[in-house]
């Protein structure tokens, strides 16, 4: 269930045997013995992270596995597979600090992240990018202590210099600063080639920082507003520093301080995500625009041709396989290459679900105030189940009083907790409203209570088979946008609540769908058939339902090789 687009050189390392050495257009790329370990569940087989240099490019699976591609001259090249293990089992660093929670690839050093919030770094400190005199230390083998008390860690897979963001929003960098890329205010030009101390930057743009991306000339930071504003638009914003020389800073100049990057194809939208190469960059938005500005020599931009872009511009994409959502779909630049790919949050896919749901305003039908009388709407179906059921209209009422004293981005985030019963959205707010709703139930569980709840005026859409009406909420087939598109995409064509044309299910096959609908699995007691399996096969195919997270068919071989 993956889908990458590739744009760029197709040279150190190869990436396409029968194309050009410059791809200017989007492709789609494929895995070379894509059918291998086909019974494995297909979410762990999705994307997680892909990761471009000059020497390899690294797809990184969910499940742990990897695929590189090596910059070798031999013509008979092959990918390489390999294994990534989560905790670097093999990287030594202080007894009571072995956890390691992220690990960040620096141009010739990387870092490491605990779950202590201590800070490592490995490798070459050529131009003091480990934070300490080049002269005292060259290099390390071993991971040596750079800071405590850090929250994140950024840098490029092009970029000698690091950033280290503390708990408390401060921001401290070391390295390679020739071209004013850690945003001091000073570049070469005053003195300051490299910066050999962890230092603190004073002039931050205000707000919350959300994430770094570095290049080799410039660096770009996205802020979310400190001070929401309900009306204001967009929340986040992008800032670069560094050289311009092809313009990946998005802006005609260059600038030693992180400023704002401005742009007409932007202003009014969210930012979704962004990625730095060597000298370009690109943005996805929330009105599904990739935009990008910089170096195209080797065709990375994706426009077509080799033309640099001293302005962002929109970069037309073909038909995306999953293009319901944008925001499923994440940006990453190589050195001179771009992917454009798509990958699941970290919430299970009901979880998912819930919290879009609960974004689609056209079919809420309760509304709550906030602090300053702004509008949240939400669904009663959904709220029924998820609260507290022992005196649910007192729940309502207790939740209303949350809210009354919340602001806007405050009452959203207690509602998506609401929906999905994910606490890591906002911890300390889920502290609030625990007592009110089902805390300790799996939202599985929750899908599963509305599946079996026989009350008629709750389920208001009808499926008309030969041998028996099925009636779902309609709700939750709206939920579960991917059914939605596909096997109820007449509901919005013709306003009706009912669908007759499932004869190419037998009623055994259509219960198994029936459940699945809901709760994203297979009853226990169920057992599967080969006759079973290439019906809702064909099913499946017929209902446009092979992109579905879990895929059902999936499901259904998994549970069968088990049975056998």
């Amino acid at each position: 269930m993956n889908e990458i687009l590739f744009f760029g050189s197709n040279q150190e390392p190869i990436l396409f045997k029968n194309e050009s050495n410059t791809i200017t257009k989007p492709i789609q790329f494929k895995f070379e013995n894509q059918n291998e370990n086909e019974n494995e569940n297909e979410n762990e087989k999705q994307i997680k992270q892909i990761s471009s240099s000059l020497f390899s490019t690294i797809f990184l699976f969910k499940n742990g596995k990897a695929i590189e591609y090596l910059n070798e001259n031999d013509s008979n090249q092959n990918p390489e597979k390999i294994q990534i293990e989560e905790n670097i089992q093999k990287v030594t660093v202080d007894k009571n600090d072995r956890i390691i929670e992220d690990v960040i690839s620096g141009d010739s050093s990387i870092y490491l992240l605990t779950s202590n919030q201590n800070a490592y770094g490995i490798g070459s400190n050529q131009f003091c990018q480990l934070g300490f005199d080049s002269e005292t230390l060259k290099k390390t083998e071993k991971p040596i202590l750079m800071m405590k008390n850090v929250s994140k860690i950024f840098s490029g897979n092009t970029s000698a210099f690091v950033f280290l963001l503390n708990s408390n929003q401060e921001l401290f960098e070391c390295g390679y600063n020739f071209y004013g890329q850690l945003g001091l205010g000073e570049s070469r030009k005053l003195g300051k080639a490299t910066i050999q101390n962890l230092t603190k930057i004073q002039n931050i743009p205000k707000g919350k920082i959300i994430d770094i991306q570095c290049g080799y000339f410039h660096s770009i930071m996205l802020i979310e507003n400190e001070n929401e504003n309900e009306n204001e638009n967009p929340k986040r914003k992008l800032y670069s520093c560094g050289y311009h020389r092809y313009n990946g800073l998005g802006k005609d100049e260059n600038t030693y301080e992180f400023t704002e990057i401005k742009s007409s194809l932007f202003e009014n939208d969210d930012i979704l995500d962004f990625s730095v190469g060597f000298e370009h960059t690109f943005i996805l938005t929330s009105n599904s625009k990739l935009i990008g500005f910089g170096d195209n020599s080797h065709g990375q931009l994706g426009t077509g041709d080799t033309n640099n872009q001293s302005i962002p511009i929109q970069i037309e994409l073909p038909k995306l396989r999953f293009n319901e959502d944008i925001s499923n779909y994440h940006v990453s630049c190589g050195d001179y290459k771009s992917f454009l790919y798509y990958s699941l949050s970290s919430f299970s896919n009901l979880e998912e679900d819930l919290i879009k749901l609960f974004r689609r305003k056209e079919f809420c039908d309760i509304s709550f105030k906030t602090e300053n009388g702004s509008i949240i709407e939400a669904h009663k179906l959904i709220l029924k189940y998820r609260l507290n059921q022992i005196e649910i209209e007192n729940q309502i009422e207790k939740l209303q009083e949350i809210i009354s004293k919340k602001s806007i981005k405050e009452s959203n985030q207690i509602f998506e907790m609401i929906y999905s019963n994910n606490s890591k959205i906002n911890p300390k707010l889920y502290s609030e409203i625990k007592e009110i709703i089902n805390s300790n139930e799996k939202i599985e569980e929750t899908m599963k209570r509305i599946y079996l709840n026989e009350n008629e005026n709750e389920k208001d859409f009808i499926i008309e088979r030969k041998e028996k009406q099925y009636k779902f909420p309609k709700l939750i087939l709206i939920m579960r946008s991917e059914l939605y598109r596909g096997m109820f995409l007449s509901v919005t064509e013709d306003k009706s609540n009912k669908v007759t044309d499932y004869s190419e299910l037998s009623n055994k096959s259509f219960q198994i769908f029936e459940y699945w609908i809901y709760s994203n699995q297979i009853k226990d007691e169920i057992q599967i058939t080969q006759e079973i399996i290439q019906e809702l096969e064909r099913g499946i195919d017929y209902f446009q339902l092979n992109q579905t997270n879990p895929n059902l068919f999936d499901l259904l071989i998994n549970k069968f090789n088990n049975q056998n």
